[in-house]
This record gives structure tokens, sequence and C-alpha cells, in this order.
């Protein structure tokens, strides 16, 4: 019995460790691009996202997405929409982006809630390497952000 015990929790961490590692982030690449409830243009249009919004992919159909957003919303978005680019959105109520990897470096500058910052890099852990639309660029704290 032990010995399935075991088998049970190591398959359920190895299932964690790779849906972990199957997150997928894309940006939104039109001007604006419309968010349906269900994989067609026939569907209830719910919202608009503009461009450089991350969101993470969830479900790929022929032409759609299946993503969510920052706030935890499911919906659907036309594939074209969709592109490369690493995008993170600041999630806490201001961000301090400071200008080496710890908490004791100077501040690089303050992000407000919901302002999209390119991901450069991973650091140091708990931390990414981020550029400001202005070209500024720092490290800001993992749990500032989401799209990672």
């Amino acid at each position: 019995m032990a010995m399935l015990r075991r088998t049970v929790v190591l398959l359920s961490m190895a299932a964690w460790a790779l849906s972990a590692q199957a997150l997928d982030y894309r940006s939104v690449d039109a001007p604006v691009a419309i968010l349906y409830d269900a994989p067609s243009q026939k569907g209830k249009k719910l919202y608009l996202l503009k461009q450089q919004t991350p969101v993470e992919l969830v479900v790929k159909l022929e032409g759609w997405a299946k993503v969510r957003d920052a706030e935890g919303t499911l919906a659907w978005i036309e594939s074209k929409h969709l592109g490369e680019r690493r995008i993170v959105v600041v999630v806490a109520s201001q961000a301090e982006v400071r200008k080496a990897d710890q908490p004791e470096a100077p501040m690089a500058f303050l992000a407000d809630k919901w302002v999209a910052l390119d991901l450069l890099e991973p650091a140091s852990p708990g931390w990414v390497k981020v550029r400001h639309r202005d070209g500024a660029t720092g490290f800001v704290k993992t749990t500032q952000v989401w799209g990672l």
C-alpha cells in the first residue's frame, strides 16, 4: 500500500511539473482584438484587448485560441491576433523596477498596475529583466507581474 501511495504521489508531482512547464504566453499583436465566448465570429463578443496585452494560451483550434487574461477570464480570440512577443503586465498596485536583481538595488523606475513591460530575460530566481516602452530597463520581482 505504501508503494502504491508513493507511486501516486510521484505521478502527481510529475504531472504537475509538466503542466507548470507547459504554460504558453503570447501577446495581442493587433491594435485591438475582440474576445468571444466561442471560437467563432458569430459567438457573443465579450470584451476587447489592446495591443501588447499578454495572455496565456490554453487551447488552440483552427484559427482560434482560448486564452486566459491576467484577471483569470477565459475567452476565445482569433489566432491571427496573437504574436510571439513576450510581454508581462504589472499586477501589483505599483511595481518597483530595480537596476539589479536584488531588493536593495537602486530603483530604475516605478510601474503602475496594468502597465505592459517587455520581457527581456529571466534573471536570478524571483526576478526578470524588463523594458518599459520609453526604453528604461530594469529588474522586477516575478510576484509583481503576470505573464511568466
